[in-house]
């Protein structure tokens, strides 16, 4: 049965879509050599709110929500179609699990367009996104990952963007490349139970450097997605490109059927800007 990739993009810094760096080369590369889909859900760290809801609008607004980015970043547009009858398919695939209908208020974030402006550049692919319930515990985002798995068959990409460590009140905006020990302990750790046993992805949670790398859960449930992909469909998950930026960030990238090993050793990371502190940037 042929199924259409599913990616977990670790996105760092808006900087990213204007940057050519190690990972967006990696990004690009995903774009040339996976197959084009028929359409993307997003699953953005920046729409961690109360509710679950998915985009269902023709056409959604691309939203800068970020503070002290230089104003190109702030002009940037990805003009992605939006896809109101996938966002229905959702709706159905999910029940009896509840998802609200977006015609009007979000649209398509940095988490999702910052990637996206490198994966597929042209921006002709429709795009909807789907919310971070952030009233629901961590097992219930698994549950409906594996509820939107037969969604792969029907040439739908399901994109989950975060950061598996992620940390902005220790980040060193002015060391691109460095890692501490700890976001690099967890982040091994992290690859370990994705590629031995994503169905137990939860056990991260008694890692003892859980707390430092994950201080806030927004960046970390989009690789749950992938990891309840993965359990539903008894697939294999892939580390697709591994690095750290700032100290406190991983931007690990994983892949199911995706069937490449990009680069494993970015040369540089964007960076912050100067100046803004980065807790107040919504990195």
């Amino acid at each position: 049965m042929s199924r259409t990739p599913a990616l977990f993009v670790g996105h760092g810094s808006p900087m990213n879509t204007l940057e050519a760096n190690g990972y967006t080369e990696a990004w690009r590369a995903f774009g040339r050599h996976l197959p084009r889909p028929r359409a993307i859900l997003a699953i953005s760290a920046h729409w961690f709110f109360g509710a679950t809801a998915v985009t269902a609008m023709a056409r959604p607004r691309t939203i800068h929500d970020f503070y002290g980015f230089p104003q190109v970043l702030f002009e940037f547009d990805y003009p992605a179609p939006g896809d109101p009858d996938l966002a229905g398919e959702i709706v159905e695939a999910v029940k009896p699990e509840w998802v609200g209908l977006d015609r009007d208020q979000w649209g398509l974030d940095h988490g999702t367009w910052s990637v996206l402006a490198h994966i597929y550049p042209d921006a002709d692919i429709p795009v909807v996104q789907l919310s971070l319930n952030a009233l629901k515990p961590l097992e219930y985002h698994i549950a409906l990952a594996r509820r939107l798995a037969p969604l792969r068959e029907r040439g739908v990409m399901i994109i989950g963007s975060g950061n598996v460590v992620h940390n902005l009140r220790e980040l060193k905006w002015n060391q691109p490349d460095l890692a501490f020990d700890w976001a690099e302990r967890f982040d091994e750790a992290a690859v370990e139970q994705m590629v031995l046993a994503p169905g137990d992805i939860l056990k991260l949670a008694e890692h003892p450097d859980f707390a430092r790398a994950v201080p806030t859960p927004d960046h970390f449930l989009p690789l749950l997605y992938l990891a309840g992909l993965a359990e539903a469909e008894g697939r294999s998950v892939e580390p697709l490109v591994r690095g750290y930026a700032m100290g406190s960030v991983s931007m690990t990238c994983y892949g199911i059927d995706a069937g490449m090993q990009l680069r494993q050793d970015p040369e540089c990371a964007a960076r912050l800007p100067e100046g803004v502190p980065p807790e107040q940037s919504n990195m």
